[in-house]
C-alpha cells in the first residue's frame, strides 16, 4: 500500500458524536473499532467519562458493536473497556495490524464490516487502512496529551495539509 494512501482517513469528523452511525449501519458496518486516548476519553485516563459512555451507547443504538482497540497497557485498557461494557484488544501495536486483526477475530466479523476510529494518523489511521477496514479520524478530544504524542502532532499537521484532510 502506498504510504500516503495509508495515512489518509476516509473522512475526518470533529467528534464521535458527529459520525453518521445510522448511515454506516445501513451500509453494512457492524463493528466500530475505537481508540480510547483522546478519541473516546481523555488521554491516559484511568476511567471513562460521561462522553465515553454516551458515545458507546449512541453507536450501539444504531446496531453497531463497539470494541476498544488500544496501544495502552492491558490493565488500564481492560478496566476502561469493562466499565464501558465492551470488548477490548490491548497492546494493539498500531500502526501495525495485529491488534486490528485480533479485534476482528474477537468480534467474529470481517474487515469490510468494520470501521476504525481514532485521533492519530500515525497509529489509528495507518493501522486501519493497512488492515483493510474503513478509517475515520476524529479531532483530539482534549488538549493535554502525553509528550510523545505531542511530538508527532506537527508531522501529522504536515501530512494533513498535503493530504487535504
Amino acid at each position: 500500500m502506498n504510504i500516503f494512501k495509508a495515512m489518509k482517513p476516509e473522512k475526518v469528523y470533529e467528534s464521535l458524536v458527529l459520525i453518521p452511525w445510522g448511515e454506516l449501519a445501513g451500509s453494512g458496518i457492524t463493528t466500530a473499532l475505537l481508540d480510547f486516548d483522546n478519541t473516546l476519553g481523555p488521554d491516559h485516563a484511568t476511567e471513562p467519562e460521561s462522553y465515553s459512555y454516551r458515545c458507546v451507547r449512541m453507536i450501539e443504538e444504531q446496531g453497531i458493536r463497539c470494541c476498544l482497540v488500544s496501544n495502552a497497557k492491558s490493565g488500564r485498557s481492560a478496566k476502561i473497556a469493562e466499565m464501558l461494557g465492551i470488548p477490548v484488544v490491548t497492546y494493539a501495536n498500531k500502526p501495525g495490524t495485529s491488534g486490528i486483526f485480533r479485534a476482528i477475530e474477537l468480534m467474529k466479523t470481517t474487515p469490510d464490516k468494520c470501521v476504525m476510529v481514532g485521533d492519530q494518523v500515525f497509529t489509528d489511521v495507518i493501522a486501519g487502512n493497512r488492515a483493510g477496514v474503513r478509517t475515520f479520524m476524529v479531532e483530539k478530544l482534549h488538549k493535554p496529551e502525553i509528550w510523545y504524542v505531542m511530538l508527532k502532532r506537527p508531522f501529522e499537521m504536515i501530512v494533513r495539509f498535503f493530504g487535504k484532510f
